[in-house]
């Protein structure tokens, strides 16, 4: 006898099953991560035991969750911004000045006071967002509004808060680093923050009136235009969107550890970039890039913890992964797609 429930459709698992592509990825991780552990409990002394145990310790995953919500959160942004049609590289420069931004308010409000019953660290947390949020608005007026070149502009973000971040850090601390706040947002608030936003993300592209909007935007803006939608306001949704979910992970990296270190690339350290293949690597599925931000996320924790134990695998050879991974995929499988109307700027028929 058939059974009634095989019918039945289960809206999320349908769009994960259906596509080839997220299946194959996610059978490829599954088994990879099964062999691991398989040749971890035959060789418990090998080079394989050793990475074994790391890979499913309570420590890895907590680093993972704190490493991979920058890249995520800043990720699903990108989703927003380029499906209406704007390309925003400068996401890096969004998680700089927001982890900056967090950090700074958290230590003016001091550590230990509250304004209107809200403890510091998370007054600084909101800071961050509005600082996020305030440069992806100045960013969205210069490409949409103004509509300068989106590859360019995205580029003056990031090297905008690459430089202001660590100066306003020498001007109020009297270093590029800050010193510590004393307190820290725990790992699993940054889990719970990127599962909310990643769902949220995919209820609000798949199953809402503003997710088809969007699509349109990017896809036919001036399909768009003829119903009555306007393209820009569409455009600059999208990308304000892309700054508040890069200014959650901005501040939920910061105030992990309770301080900003603005030396070198800045503590982002390139995360914003890792953002933007995460989301081509997912074929922008919030669902796939998810599960791109937490492989290229537990890939760094790994080798970080593979140094304390005394191998030498250079941090510079793993950050390279991501981006090899992603040229891999794209060449073999060829499954992600720009949007067509993605980095081109339109004039409304009004």
């Amino acid at each position: 006898m058939r059974n009634p429930l095989a019918d039945v459709p289960v809206p999320l698992l349908d769009d994960l099953i259906d596509d080839e592509y997220v299946r194959s990825l996610v059978v490829g991780v599954v088994g990879t991560l099964g062999l691991l552990g398989l040749f971890g409990l035959l060789f418990p002394g090998s080079v394989a035991g050793d990475l074994a145990g790391i890979v499913f310790s309570t420590s890895t995953a907590a680093s993972t969750a704190r490493l991979a919500a920058p890249i995520v959160l800043a990720g699903l942004g990108g989703i927003f911004a380029e499906k209406s049609g704007v390309i925003n590289i400068g996401l890096e420069g969004l998680l700089i000045i927001s982890a900056f931004a967090s950090v700074y308010i958290a230590s003016v409000v001091g550590i230990g006071n509250a304004v209107l019953g809200i403890p510091a660290i998370w007054i600084g947390f909101m800071a961050g967002i509005a600082a996020s949020t305030l440069l992806a608005g100045v960013f969205g007026v210069v490409c949409i509004e103004f509509k300068a070149d989106q590859i360019i502009a995205g580029l003056a973000v990031w090297l905008i808060a690459l430089g202001l971040a660590p100066f306003m850090s020498t001007v109020f601390f009297g270093g590029v680093n800050t010193p510590n706040l004393g307190a820290n947002v725990g790992w699993r608030y940054s889990a719970v923050m990127v599962v909310v936003a990643t769902v949220a993300s995919w209820w609000a592209l798949n199953r809402t009136a503003f997710g088809k909007h969007l699509e349109a935007s990017g896809e036919n803006p001036k399909a768009l235009d003829t119903v009555g939608v306007s393209v820009s306001r569409v455009r600059y949704a999208g990308v304000l969107l892309s700054g508040v979910l890069s200014g959650v992970g901005g501040s939920a990296l910061a105030l992990s550890i309770g301080q900003f270190v603005g030396s070198g690339e800045t503590m982002v350290q390139g995360k914003g970039f890792i953002a933007i293949v995460a989301y081509l690597f997912g074929n922008y599925n919030p669902l796939g890039t998810l599960g791109a931000g937490v492989l290229f996320a537990g890939l760094d924790a790994t080798q970080i913890r593979l140094q304390q134990l005394g191998y030498a695998v250079p941090d510079t050879l793993v950050q390279t992964i991501p981006y090899v991974v992603v040229i891999v995929v794209l060449a073999l499988v060829g499954r992600t797609r720009l949007p067509a109307a993605a980095g081109d700027h339109y004039e409304t028929e009004e």
